[in-house]
């Protein structure tokens, strides 16, 4: 008996697990798999760190810890779904619905370290034990050019533009070695008087290793960010930070701190000294700051200045104007990766106070990668929008196995508490790195191990072998890190077959060029990046070729042989909770989940001879088709079909497709009557699910949901559980 690992994790993506993984089993069962589940939810995060505190009712071991083992052996098939990487915001919330549940957890500050361990990316590093194999399947692009999605009109006199820093940043002051040998480095901070304090000792570093380290001046950022609220305000545009708090989870809310204090300069420069001694800093978001005026003795006299600069300062975009929330308001609401390419797609504009769309100045303080996004711009404004039904796709594969340029490097990021020389040195006391920073300066380093670089151009080699499209490494030789990786893909290039391969070396900037113009001739483009770029690519192209990230197959064939299978972005997740909690309708789109399911049975076939498997994958693979052909995909709108309908949907399609295909004649004699039971009653079953909408549900918790309330909510009809039932072995 084989095991397929089906992941629990967070908002809508679990919402739709009570009512797709009872089908998955079933299905699953006959080709003698097992599917079990495996908690790494925030909620089962933190649960697991405090076994010591909770009844034996109450305790989830580590699975996190479990998984990440397991990822490492070749049995390895895990169905990883989108989970919350949690800015401090919403772990905060979600310790205090666990408490109010009768959960015995401790303050985030009695028991900091264990609650910053599964803060931020904490799942993907420990999972991602190889590298990122993304790409649109040939049925969604099909699908996509007979039923292309809205784009926006773009006009060549846009205001919209990326505004970046030029000096002072992670990109221009960054440093990078390769490790000559396995060593033990120490991170310090030697101060102006000689003494020295220690950041970070017995860093282990391998042989081959790339160790990179850089900073972000703090008063660079500052000016930076004060003169774009006035360019803001003298364009008439609204002023928008994109930044990823969540995944860097150090770095990214500092500078948010910052870009709330540049934009209420006025009111910081009147009260910084009330407002920090609260720890009202920004880092948190304005809505934390609001809401907490009123423990402070002149409160209302703080808002009302916090109001004033509102109202004379630039337009803000918004992340929902009806409720008045903002982009400065809470660090997790603007994730560039999925921000960018929504104002890319939507004319270059956010939405404003009034709910309508406007030219927005996006500012992305660090350059690394804010050239790729500005590159999009001015391509849309000199032709236009993108046309879903002739344009190209860009694939990724991208660098990430063993923790590979880890989003901001958690655990080395500082922010500096002195002036001083930030040192990186090897056990020999030798200084590899060094900068000369300042209070407050932001501090990081990172690794990339030496195995995963060269699994990555392999798998670049074969994904261009097997495609047959260009391949471009997005690489810039003025960074100092990808100077160094420059000089290795050219390496062990040489121990690859590349002879009719098209395979290419460009900047970040300049491989953007050339993928959209490729893209608008209808070509294809394999991008071969960084782990933090592959976050990016993989949500910048399939939105505007799909119209979603949630449409893209993204495999991560594991180094030691097994697989993982992702199954598209979260980003919207959170409102899809509220549209479930309002008026009982889940929007959320399962196809990221169907095609890894396929590419997981795939695996299975291929990795323990379970041909089975295979004929389960084939004809999951017509029944997803079928179905957005059909047009079964879920509904934004309450009162039509919704995720569990396309669950529903799917299920039928897919038992047709077994009952129909020839290569085994016992599973289609299986699936013989489910598929002539659901065919004939697969319209009055949706509709009876669609009845069930328009009130609101109460799911027992947002971060742990009631399993039983859960279960009703999620599989409303009797009659389709018992025919899925009915399968399992």
């Amino acid at each position: 008996m084989s095991t397929i690992i089906w992941t629990r994790t967070d908002e809508a993506p679990l919402l739709a697990t009570y009512s797709f993984k009872p089908i998955v089993e079933a299905f699953a069962s006959t080709a003698d798999i097992d599917v079990e589940t495996r908690d790494i939810s925030l909620a089962g995060r933190i649960i697991a760190q405090f076994p010591e505190r909770l009844t034996e009712e109450q305790k989830i071991g580590d699975h996190l810890a479990e998984l990440g083992d397991l990822a490492k052996t070749p049995e390895a098939n895990i169905i990883k779904l989108p989970n919350i990487s949690a800015s401090l915001v919403q772990l905060r919330n979600a310790i205090k619905e666990l408490q109010a549940a009768g959960y015995d957890l401790p303050e985030y500050e009695e028991a900091q370290e264990k609650y910053d361990a599964v803060k931020g990316s904490a799942v993907n590093p420990v999972l991602r034990e190889g590298n990122s194999d993304r790409r649109a399947p040939q049925a969604v692009k099909n699908f996509v050019k007979k039923y292309p999605h809205s784009m926006g009109e773009w006009s060549a006199d846009s205001k919209s533009q990326v505004a970046t820093m030029d000096s002072g940043d992670f990109r221009h002051n960054e440093k990078s070695v390769i490790m000559p040998d396995a060593d033990t480095l120490t991170i310090k901070l030697v101060k102006p008087d000689g003494t020295e304090e220690v950041l970070k000792d017995d860093l282990a570093v391998q042989k081959g290793e790339v160790v990179d380290g850089t900073f972000m001046s703090a008063a660079a950022l500052d000016e930076f960010l004060r003169e774009q609220v006035k360019v803001a305000k003298e364009k008439g545009i609204l002023f928008s930070a994109h930044l990823k708090a969540t995944m860097m989870k150090v770095s990214d809310p500092i500078i948010f701190g910052h870009v709330v204090r540049a934009y209420f300069e006025e009111v910081y420069r009147t009260y910084g000294d009330e407002l920090s001694a609260a720890g009202l800093d920004g880092e948190n978001g304005l809505g934390h700051i609001i809401d907490s005026l009123d423990e402070l003795d002149n409160g209302e006299e703080i808002r009302q200045l916090f109001d004033k600069v509102l109202e004379e300062g630039p337009d803000l975009a918004m992340v929902n104007s009806h409720k008045g929330i903002t982009g400065l308001h809470v660090p997790s609401d603007v994730i560039i990766d999925a921000s960018m390419p929504a104002m890319i797609r939507t004319s270059g504009q956010m939405w404003n106070k009034n709910d309508e769309t406007q030219d927005t100045l996006a500012v992305i303080p660090d350059s690394s990668y804010a050239g790729v996004y500005q590159a999009v711009i001015e391509d849309c404004k000199e032709n236009g929008a993108f046309d879903p039904t002739t344009m190209g796709t860009v694939p990724n594969v991208g660098l990430m196995a063993q923790k590979a340029e880890e989003y901001g490097s958690h655990n080395k990021t500082f922010k500096i508490p002195a002036n001083g020389t930030v040192q990186v040195t090897n056990s020999a006391g030798e200084v590899l790195i060094e900068h000369d920073v300042e209070a407050g300066d932001i501090w990081r380093a990172c690794q990339t191990k030496d195995e995963p670089i060269r699994d990555w151009v392999k798998l670049a080699v074969n994904r261009a072998r097997l495609s047959g499209m260009k391949a471009i490494f997005w690489l810039d030789e003025e960074r100092a890190h990808d100077a160094n990786l420059i000089e290795l893909v050219n390496l062990y290039l040489k121990d690859h077959d590349t002879e009719g391969l098209d395979l290419e070396i460009l900047s970040p900037v300049e491989a953007t060029k050339v993928s959209v113009e490729r893209i608008r001739r209808g070509e294809d483009t394999i991008s071969v990046t960084g782990n933090v770029l592959r976050d990016y690519n993989t949500d910048l192209f399939p939105i505007l070729e799909l119209g979603t990230s949630a449409k893209m197959l993204s495999v991560v064939p594991l180094i030691n042989g097994g697989g993982l299978f992702e199954t598209g972005a979260g980003g919207s997740a959170p409102k899809h909770v509220q549209q479930v909690q309002e008026e009982n309708h889940l929007r959320w789109d399962s196809l990221g989940e169907f095609l890894a399911l396929a590419e997981s049975f795939r695996h299975e076939h291929n990795a323990n001879n379970n041909a089975r498997a295979g004929v389960l994958a084939d004809a999951l693979d017509t029944a997803t088709e079928k179905l957005l052909n059909e047009g079964k995909s879920p509904s934004r709108k309450a009162g039509e079909i919704d995720n569990r309908g396309s669950h529903l949907y799917l299920a039928t399609y897919w038992a047709e497709a077994l009952a129909a295909q020839s290569e085994d004649s016992e599973l289609a004699a299986t699936f013989s009557d489910v598929a002539e039971k659901l065919s004939a009653k697969v319209d009055e079953i949706n509709q009876a699910m669609i009845d069930e909408q328009g009130k609101p549900v109460d799911l027992g918790g947002y971060y742990l949901p009631n399993d039983e309330k859960t279960t009703a909510i999620m599989r409303p009809v009797a009659e389709f559980n018992e025919l899925i039932d009915s399968l399992k072995k």
